[in-house]
Parts: structure tokens; C-alpha cells; sequence
């Protein structure tokens, strides 16, 4: 069998419902399967109070991917098995949220000072359930509305860094991302290395508390890989991957299970708790 250990939902901008992710995942016959959406547990939340968290047929682990800060470079951190009722980790989602929906009513009053059709409201009813409104919605409206041909063409002309439309991110530092996640009980793991751009920074931040390496990712080529792991082995980091699935026809992979790693690298991530048995 096989298993996917980042995946996102409509809770913060893959375009699947948690409950339709889980059945996918099972219809694409996956062991192991983590949720990772960005700075939010509320998919994972969700599938438990609706009582779909455990679920038959699937071990799924709860997690979470942060942004973390630096003046550079775009640093992802994933949490596995954390306890998405950790008080000190809601009370920081709870500011990251807060920060999230200043930063994107900034990013649609400067687009709309530069004359783009598009509104807050728009934006809010494409996004649906998700409280993490990212600038991959405010895009996708764009690209709705014909203003751009795709979402990196829209990022690149006026949403990334530097570009007219940008607003800075709030975000925690590493060490507190790594504080949160360990206080949650949960092993946080450095995402998909190679987008860093800087193997240097990787191999720092292999050494400040990170437990897990994303090893195994859709952009990672064969000598990524190579080099990932044997990362992980000088460091003593658990090997990890995943597809970072998100649900659209212009993003590999489109489809639950096209992109999978070996059941072998996602048991180490897999505590079953108590508190959801």
C-alpha cells in the first residue's frame, strides 16, 4: 500500500472538503494519510466532532503546515500528531488567523486601487470554510474574472514579493513554530527542502529542533531525493513525503494518490491517541 503525508483541504486552499479528501484517499487506497493545512486544524477538528476522525479504513494523522519568518526565503514547517486542542498552539493560530485576514483585506484594496474588478466579498465565497484566506484565493478570482491566464501568472505580476499588490506575511519564527508543535505533542518536520532555494539554510534549520525531513516531494528529482535522505541520515531526521495535494487540474498532482510514499516512511509519524480511539 501506499500513503501521503501532506495534503490540503477547503480549510485553507485545497479544493477538497476534509470528508471528500478522506474518501479519495481511501479510493486511491492509501495506508497512511496526514492533513496539513496551512496554519489551521480545523479540518481535522471538523472530520472529529462530525465523527469521521478516526476513520475506518485509513489511519489518518493530524498536522498542520506553518509559515515560518525570514527575510529571504520561504520556510514551511509541518507538525505531525499534534493535539488540535493544545490551548497554547490554538491561542497562536488563533493570532496567525487574525493577522491572515488584515493581510488579505490589504492585498484587495491595493488591487482594487490598481484598478482590478474584484472584491472582498468574491474573494471570502471562494474560499468557503477556510478561515486561512491565502493569496491563492485572491488569485483564483483574478484568474476567474480573466484578469490573468493562471494563478502564477497573477502571483508573478502582482502578488508575490515586490510586486504591486504584495503585503507581508505575519509570521512565527522557527523555534517558536518548533515549540508549538513539540508542546502538542507532535513532530515537526521541514517541508519540501528543495523550494528553499538554499541547502546551506537547510542543513541550519536540519540542527535547531526539527525532527523529520521532507525527503520525498513532487519537485524533488531523483538526486533531490538522494540528497534529502542522506540529509535526514547526518542529522538523524525521520524521512518524510508527501504530495502536497491540493485538489487543482493546473497543480501535479491533480488526483488523490498519483504521487505516494512507501507505507514504511509514514509509520514513524503514526501515534494513535487516546483522546481520539
Amino acid at each position: 500500500m501506499a500513503s501521503d503525508l501532506h495534503m490540503h483541504t477547503t480549510f485553507s486552499d485545497g479544493k477538497l472538503t476534509p470528508e471528500e479528501l478522506v474518501a479519495a484517499a481511501k479510493a486511491a487506497g492509501l495506508r497512511y494519510m496526514a492533513i496539513t493545512d496551512h496554519d489551521t486544524v480545523d479540518g481535522v477538528s471538523h472530520l472529529y466532532e462530525s465523527g469521521i476522525f478516526p476513520a475506518k479504513g485509513i489511519k489518518i494523522i493530524p498536522g498542520i503546515e506553518f509559515s515560518a519568518h525570514h527575510p529571504m526565503r520561504e520556510i514551511h514547517i509541518l507538525g505531525f500528531n499534534v493535539d488540535i486542542y493544545y490551548p497554547d498552539l490554538i491561542d497562536k493560530l488563533n493570532d496567525v488567523t487574525e493577522a491572515r485576514w488584515t493581510r488579505f483585506s490589504d492585498m484587495v484594496a491595493k488591487l482594487q486601487d490598481l484598478g482590478y474588478p474584484i472584491s472582498e466579498g468574491e474573494v471570502l465565497t471562494l474560499a468557503g470554510a477556510s478561515r486561512s484566506i491565502s493569496r491563492s484565493h485572491i488569485a483564483r478570482v483574478l484568474v476567474k474574472k480573466g484578469c490573468f491566464t493562471s494563478v502564477r501568472e497573477c502571483f508573478s505580476a502582482v502578488l508575490q514579493k515586490g510586486k504591486p499588490a504584495y503585503v507581508p506575511h505575519y509570521h512565527l519564527e522557527v523555534e517558536e513554530i518548533i515549540g508549538l508543535i513539540k508542546g502538542a505533542g507532535g513532530t515537526p518536520v521541514l517541508a519540501h527542502p528543495k523550494l528553499i532555494g538554499d541547502d546551506e539554510l537547510v542543513r541550519d534549520l536540519c540542527q535547531r529542533g526539527i525532527e523529520g525531513l521532507e525527503v520525498f516531494y513532487p519537485q524533488h528529482d531523483a538526486e533531490d531525493t538522494a540528497r534529502y535522505y542522506m540529509m535526514a541520515q547526518e542529522f538523524g531526521l525521520l524521512p518524510s513525503g508527501g504530495s502536497d495535494f491540493h485538489g487543482y487540474p493546473t497543480r501535479y498532482p491533480s488526483e488523490v494518490g498519483v504521487f505516494t510514499i512507501e507505507d514504511k516512511w509514514a509509520e514513524p509519524f503514526y501515534r494513535p491517541s487516546e483522546k481520539f480511539s
